[in-house]
């Protein structure tokens, strides 16, 4: 395996533990297209798995790259 394998499979895991952790308050039916307070800015921790979050997918997608460039 190579080091891009390893990359991906770190990046996939963490990155889905920050999506899963993520809260913002909307159930269900905001997501929908429902009634909800959708306008809401992030501040502290939330912005800061909300920049890890797109961090983590960028290297998580640029890994996928390169190991199809690498074979």
């Amino acid at each position: 395996m190579s080091i891009y394998n390893y990359v991906t499979f770190g990046s996939m895991v963490l990155m889905t533990f920050l999506i899963l952790i993520q809260t913002r308050g909307a159930s269900l039916g905001a997501g929908l297209g429902g009634a909800g307070d959708v306008n809401t800015t992030r501040r502290g921790t939330d912005k800061t798995i909300f920049q890890l979050t797109i961090v983590t997918g960028l290297v998580f997608g640029l890994s996928l790259i390169l190991d199809v460039v690498a074979k």
